[in-house]
């Protein structure tokens, strides 16, 4: 799929006020994700740390829904589709499995699993939510890319 935008995206990309929510939501996100991971891997070696281990869970968990809502809206806006437009149909479908590993940390829960299962999931979630992190960082750099390159207006 070609990842540029048509010039009317691109002026839409850069007009919608959801642009700028999705700018910082990701590396909020991103921040809380490197924290949620640093404290589940000493969980995991440790022993110690479940509950701010499982806080860090949940407010990555909320996140993560925070930014796929917003980003429908953002899809929206440029592609006047709320989700898996052709332009970003990986983005989405990798995402949608992210979203889908990280809720089975409230199933484990119902089920009963222990704190260390759980908490081993959400490593095996966190790599589905790195994996989606580097496809929109890398669609990021190739929109800069573009309007760097996009010829200027002559006044």
């Amino acid at each position: 799929m070609d990842s540029r935008y048509t010039q009317a995206q691109l002026t839409k990309r850069n007009s919608t006020k959801w642009t700028l929510v999705q700018a910082v939501l990701a590396p909020l996100q991103f921040l809380a994700f490197v924290i949620s991971l640093a404290v589940i891997i000493r969980y995991l070696i440790t022993g110690d740390g479940y509950a701010v281990a499982n806080a860090s869970v949940l407010i990555k968990i909320g996140l993560l829904w925070l930014i796929t809502v917003t980003g429908m809206f953002w899809e929206k806006a440029v592609y006047d589709k709320w989700f898996l437009a052709p332009q970003f149909f990986w983005e989405d479908a990798f995402n949608a499995v992210a979203m889908f590993l990280h809720n089975l940390y409230f199933v484990a829960h119902f089920l009963g699993w222990s704190e260390q299962s759980i908490m081993t999931l959400m490593l095996v979630a966190y790599i589905s939510y790195l994996v989606n992190f580097a496809q929109f960082f890398i669609r990021g750099l190739q929109a800069r890319q573009q309007r760097l390159n996009a010829p200027t207006a002559v006044s």
